[in-house]
């Protein structure tokens, strides 16, 4: 499976696009970008594609329905729930779609984080 690698471009703009937001965390993501709130993704940037993750069903059928729009993720394997972004929008209308994803998956409850692993200890060789 081929995956897009973002340009520092592309980095750049996604950042601009949520890091204004409150709470949002951005972390790597298999050579791509991701943005948090409360533990859970709202956001996620493959290649030059941004895609958003939209809890009402009304916001994804209006989403859906944009000429532009399309799943989000590796061709192969799309991300479920989530939607890419428009290419030719400018960042006043991403930044407004964004802003609704935001919101919708702030109000769910804050993921836990996962507990490590404990780690096994290696007998010594004798």
């Amino acid at each position: 499976m081929q995956i897009p690698r973002p340009t520092d471009a592309d980095k750049e703009r996604f950042r601009a696009l949520v890091e204004h937001l409150p709470e949002v965390e951005v972390k790597p993501m298999f050579g791509n970008l991701g943005a948090f709130v409360h533990g859970n993704m709202f956001a996620g940037l493959l290649g030059s594609d941004v895609g958003l993750r939209l809890q009402d069903p009304t916001s994804q059928a209006e989403l859906a329905a944009t000429e532009g729009t399309g799943p989000f993720g590796p061709a192969e394997r799309p991300m479920g729930g989530y939607l890419s972004l428009p290419t030719a929008w400018d960042d006043e209308r991403a930044e407004a779609w964004v802003r609704r994803a935001y919101d919708e998956v702030a109000a769910l409850p804050a993921k836990e984080p996962k507990a490590s692993k404990p780690r096994r200890l290696r007998a010594p060789r004798g």
